[in-house]
């Protein structure tokens, strides 16, 4: 292991009450977003305090606005049945004339409430309640049209878009043909193309390997998809990369096979014991996985010789920026099973370097806390920093993280689907920004919500 001096810092978030949250990083952050649309560098600390929404749904700084896209139990547009429930990852990805197409997961299990409906040509598994659903929206917002992007899969966490504008939805679970009333087996990445579903099918990339997949990240020059297991108990996840047969091939390109590998940092068998922000690996290894299909053996199970194989609790969100690839591990416990806790951390990957660097960790040992504070899907804002979605306990936030460092609050969940006495706020999942940068898109999970916020982005 090398370090390279750079100092930990810890920035504060006083949110709008007596609660906090805290991180340490490295440097100015400022290798996250190099070379990327977020490069520069507006300097903000935030949008000034959230302001109570009178309508319950979504709170936000004073000058931006939020509409409602989409709602659970609403029916589609293309009159194929309700919206899904359980929104979750999601992606804005543009089309002609000014056109955006948000593709949308649904992380429905076997007792969901709201399935997605089964579309003739869009259904691998009869028996599957999970999948996707698309809207595309005008130049001005206004929504267009929403349907089925498939249906029939199981636990749609999250995923990612591809260079040629489709995008990968991910199983997050292992269950097999039998098991809670399945027909085929399940664990697999799809692609759907938002503009035409039928284009893209129902069709799993099983080379890609079954796992309880989470996210993946495109090497945009290279083709190679990176992708992160959420697996819950121990061993947990491995990060894995997927190198095409025929990369950069356009869409169907993965269908023509590949290699996938898992990554191995020598002598660091769990991620979490690393707690320096700073420190670098600079001889990752990469090492075939016996069993992609794992027909008998889960993947992270199976037996990847002596020096064993790097292992990581809740590997979530997963993104491409500038040369590397960034992911993040959304918590570790120790009395789970990890090696050390922390709330959260978020590596780098550099290809050309071998490179891998622990850049962001959130608490546990700051002197104020957020209880179950976790950060899960992440992605680059127009103000120069991320966005993360917060998944932990309590109130549920979008948090924007500055290049600086500054970590402050942007938005939050006013639905409470508890009770006064005891409330109870779901989820954010699949923030996203138009491609001009002046929408983000974010779903609240429970009960399912698709938002469209503008406002002073670049202010």
């Amino acid at each position: 292991m090398s370090d390279h001096g750079l100092q930990n810092r810890r920035q504060m978030l006083a949110r709008t009450g007596a609660l906090g949250v805290a991180i340490a990083f490295a440097g100015n952050l400022s290798e996250l977003f190099a070379g990327t649309a977020a490069a520069q560098d507006l300097g903000h600390t935030g949008y000034g305090p959230l302001v109570p929404d009178p309508n319950g749904l979504l709170d936000l700084p004073k000058g931006f606005r939020y509409r409602v896209l989409s709602r659970e139990g609403d029916p589609l547009r293309s009159g194929e049945g309700p919206v899904p429930s359980n929104h979750d990852g999601m992606a804005a990805l543009g089309g002609r004339h000014g056109r955006v197409h948000l593709v949308r997961n649904h992380e429905n299990r076997a007792t969901a409430r709201l399935a997605v409906p089964a579309v003739e040509g869009l259904t691998y598994d009869p028996q599957g309640k999970g999948g996707c659903t698309t809207l595309t929206l005008d130049a001005r917002g206004k929504v267009l049209a929403e349907r089925v992007g498939i249906a029939g899969t199981a636990v749609n966490c999250a995923g990612g878009p591809t260079p040629w504008g489709t995008w990968l939805t991910c199983e997050e679970t292992e269950d097999k043909a039998g098991t809670n009333g399945y027909t085929k087996d399940h664990g697999f990445i799809f692609e759907v193309d938002p503009a035409d579903p039928h284009r893209s099918g129902a069709v799993p990339l099983t080379a890609m390997g079954r796992f309880q997949h989470e996210a993946v990240a495109v090497d945009p020059q290279r083709g190679i998809v990176y992708e992160t297991e959420d697996a819950f108990q121990k061993p947990f996840g491995l990060f894995y990369r997927f190198l095409p047969h025929r990369p950069l091939g356009g869409g169907g390109s993965l269908r023509a096979g590949g290699r996938l590998q898992a990554m191995r940092v020598p002598d660091v068998p769990d991620l979490s014991s690393i707690q320096e922000p700073g420190a670098s690996f600079d001889r990752v290894e990469w090492v075939d996985v016996p069993d992609p299909l794992a027909a008998e053996t889960p993947i992270r199970l199976q037996d990847f010789g002596p020096r064993g194989i790097t292992h990581a609790q809740k590997l979530e969100g997963c993104y491409w920026g500038g040369r590397s690839v960034y992911f993040v591990s959304s918590f570790a416990r120790s009395a789970e099973g990890s090696a050390a806790d922390h709330y959260g951390q978020i590596w780098r990957y550099d290809p050309e370097r071998r490179r891998l660097t622990l850049v962001v960790v959130f608490g546990p040992d700051t002197d104020i806390q957020l209880p179950g504070e976790s950060p899960d899907n992440i992605c680059l804002a127009p103000s120069g920093g991320l966005m993360v979605c917060e998944d932990g306990n309590g109130a549920q936030h979008v948090y924007g993280v500055t290049r600086r460092g500054e970590v402050y609050a942007m938005a939050r969940n006013a639905q409470n689907i508890g009770t006064p006495e005891e409330p109870e706020w779901g989820e954010f999942a699949g923030v996203a920004f138009s491609p001009d940068g002046g929408t983000m898109y974010v779903n609240c999970y429970t009960p399912g919500t698709t938002f469209a916020v503008t406002g002073p982005w670049r202010r």
